[in-house]
């Protein structure tokens, strides 16, 4: 099979868990320790999407090389930098923090003032330590930004709940647009 190779990033506020579902796709593992991402740390894995329908060019699939970028307000600035030559971004956010959730629009902009086309997938995190989780979700985020994504999901990089997922559609979705 012939792959293709895409840079995607994972952004969001500090804590909301960008480390921990990268961790959960690529080495399938989980850890409650939380170590803070310094600057940027770059992962890959293949995504086999050669037989999904929806697919243009089959037999081909795709490595996804994942940047994760740290949460921190003063990182703002040096963003955009590691953003350059990103065809997607999964932007991350906590349903136990309102405020991350509240967020997404402003890490929408910046990914856009660096990369106008590119794809934008929600990961709405930690899913399993809210008692209803879309009803959250849904009372938090602002249909706007909703509507600025080609897809949401409620994530939990501990549970592994639609971890694989959003990755899988972000992967289709470089395949259709490559």
């Amino acid at each position: 099979m012939t792959d293709i190779s895409q840079k995607i990033c994972l952004v969001g506020d500090f804590g909301v868990g960008k480390t921990s579902l990268i961790r959960r796709f690529v080495d399938r593992q989980f850890s409650d320790r939380y170590l803070s991402t310094v600057g940027v740390k770059i992962s890959r894995r293949q995504v086999e999407v050669a037989e999904h329908p929806s697919n243009p060019l089959p037999g081909r699939n795709i490595q996804l090389l994942i940047w994760d970028l740290e949460g921190r307000s003063k990182f703002k600035g040096v963003a955009p930098s590691y953003l350059q030559g990103a065809k997607g971004v999964i932007i991350v956010s906590d349903l136990t923090r309102p405020e991350t959730v509240r967020g997404v629009g402003d890490h929408i902009d910046l990914f856009h003032s660096v990369n106008a086309q590119g794809a934008v997938a929600l990961a709405l995190n930690k899913a399993d330590l809210v008692a209803d989780p879309a009803r959250e979700a849904k009372s938090l985020l602002d249909p706007q930004q909703y509507r600025r994504a080609f897809a949401t999901y409620l994530t939990s990089a501990k549970s592994g709940i639609h971890v694989d997922e959003i990755f899988e559609a972000i992967a289709l979705k470089l395949l259709t647009q490559a």
